[in-house]
């Protein structure tokens, strides 16, 4: 079973701001998205790099999970490749 972390656990165990581990939540969320997405849709890295018009190796990389110095805007640029619209829901913490 996958285990969820949140950005403050993801923070906390990488010893960074819990901004930055929020980030990388929200990266790998829409990663998985659009790998679910291709698969789905038979498309090859080289059909989403077309359509996200980034360099195949950049979506290759991407899509391998690497996370170092990837855009927020690269990887929405992979989700609407691959037809997907991306959300964002924003809450109050609790007290």
């Amino acid at each position: 079973m996958k285990q969820k972390n949140s950005g403050s656990e993801i923070a906390k165990m990488l010893g960074i701001s819990q901004a930055r581990g929020m980030e990388a939540v929200i990266k790998a969320q829409l990663i998985s998205a659009v790998l679910q997405a291709a698969k789905k849709e038979e498309l090859t890295h080289a059909d989403i790099a077309k359509k996200s018009k980034l360099p195949r190796s950049a979506v290759t990389g991407i899509l391998s999970g690497s996370l170092q110095k990837v855009t927020i805007d690269r990887v929405l640029k992979l989700v609407e490749a691959v037809g997907l619209l991306a959300e964002i829901r924003i809450r109050k913490i609790a007290a």
